[in-house]
């Protein structure tokens, strides 16, 4: 899909997978507590999945809570716990006004059974929403999902539902937690960091990345324009040439 941006014909790409990093770094800048950096980094998802669907993005997944983010101080884990569960339960009305739809993936069963209940209900609340396709990574890490997909095959071969030799890369993207959407287009990280940190090792095989310095509670309109600008200047060959 393209569209005049700025004066500009751009190609859109259907699926923007997002590294929300920074928000310590900018409630530090300004001596705030940690959290409070998280309280704004929600804000701009709101925001951000807005801006995502007035741009044409019929995809957006974001990096909330990793399964290495535990090892964070008990206090900034459980304020984010809190954040989280407060966001699943206002987005109910949100993605309702917005007719966005959104799912949760990850290894729900490690969360709270409130987080799980509120997971639930706003997965159902928002099924029949066509709009913008909002992805949600909560105690997501790719080896994680690696792992639990090759032991649900592993089943499957067990239970005589597939011979090994069928075994194909659709069979085991169909086991993974990213079964019904396509895969990412381009990888954006936030904050200059420049390394994938267990995030979709096996979806993003063929994305372009981008990175950038800019904070996420800082990331706006304008930044997604760039990386969009910047994705339209890749020459996507997927491994192929061209004459």
């Amino acid at each position: 899909m393209k569209k005049s941006i700025n004066g500009h014909e751009l190609e859109i790409p259907n699926h923007v997978a997002i590294i929300m990093d920074g928000n310590g770094r900018w409630a530090k800048k300004r001596f705030l507590p940690r959290n409070m950096g998280h309280v704004e980094g929600a804000k701009t998802v709101e925001q951000i999945c807005e801006d995502a669907w007035d741009l044409g993005i019929k995809y957006l997944t974001v990096y909330a809570f990793s399964t290495e983010n535990w090892k964070r101080p008990k206090s900034e884990v459980d304020a984010l716990m809190n954040l989280l569960n407060k966001y699943l339960v206002d987005s109910i009305e949100r993605t309702s006004k917005n007719n966005m739809r959104v799912r949760v993936i990850g290894d729900k069963s490690k969360l709270s059974e409130d987080l799980q209940a509120n997971i639930a209900n706003l997965e159902k609340a928002s099924s029949v929403n066509d709009g913008l396709q909002f992805t949600i990574a909560l105690n997501y890490g790719s080896r994680d999902e690696i792992t639990r997909a090759i032991k649900n095959i592993a089943n499957d071969v067990k239970a005589g539902i597939v011979n090994p030799e069928d075994i194909d890369e659709s069979y085991i993207s169909s086991r993974l937690d990213t079964f019904d959407i396509p895969d990412p287009d381009i990888m954006i990280r936030t904050s200059g960091e420049e390394r994938l940190s267990n995030w979709m090792l096996w979806q993003l095989a063929y994305a372009e990345f981008y990175f950038t310095d800019c904070l996420w509670p800082d990331f706006n309109k304008d930044e997604l324009i760039k990386a969009i600008e910047y994705y339209n200047c890749r020459d996507r060959r997927y491994g192929g040439v061209k004459g």
